[in-house]
C-alpha cells in the first residue's frame, strides 16, 4: 500500500504575503497565510500546487544563465485566443519579459519574471478555451 501523497512547488523569496498575492491575482485563487506567517499557500485555482517560503538570505536566479541549466519555472496555460490578454494582465500585476521572440503562432509562448525574479512562461494549451 503506497501512502497518499500530495506534491506542491515552493518558491522562496525575501516577501512571500507580496509573491503570494502575485500569483494569486495571476492564477484567479487565494494567498492563505496558515500558522506559519513564513509559508504562504496559493489556493482555489486548477493546476500545479503552489507555495511562497521567506528566505531570509533569498537572492533572485537569473534567467537565462549560460554557465548552467534553468533550475525550474512554471508554465501556466492559457488559450489560444487569450495570450495577448494573459500578458497584459502579468505585467500589469508586477511582470516583467524577459524573452519576447517567437511571440506569435502556433508555439506563442512568453517568459516573464514574477516580482521576486523567477522565471515563468505564458504558453497556449493548443486548443482554444
Amino acid at each position: 500500500m503506497t501512502v497518499a501523497k500530495q506534491s506542491v512547488l515552493v518558491l522562496d523569496c525575501a516577501k512571500p504575503e507580496e509573491l503570494a498575492e502575485f500569483y494569486a491575482a495571476l492564477l484567479g485563487a487565494e494567498a492563505r497565510v496558515g500558522t506559519n506567517p513564513d509559508f504562504v499557500e496559493i489556493v482555489g485555482h486548477r493546476g500545479v500546487e503552489l507555495a511562497i517560503r521567506r528566505d531570509h538570505g533569498y537572492a533572485p536566479p537569473s534567467w537565462p544563465r549560460p554557465e548552467d541549466s534553468q533550475q525550474a519555472h512554471l508554465r501556466i496555460l492559457v488559450g489560444r485566443g487569450d495570450m495577448d490578454e494573459a500578458e497584459r494582465e502579468a505585467v500589469s500585476l508586477g511582470a516583467r519579459p524577459v524573452d519576447t521572440k517567437n511571440n506569435s503562432g502556433p508555439r506563442d509562448e512568453r517568459v516573464y519574471s514574477d516580482p521576486a525574479g523567477h522565471s515563468f512562461t505564458l504558453a497556449h494549451t493548443g486548443a482554444p478555451r
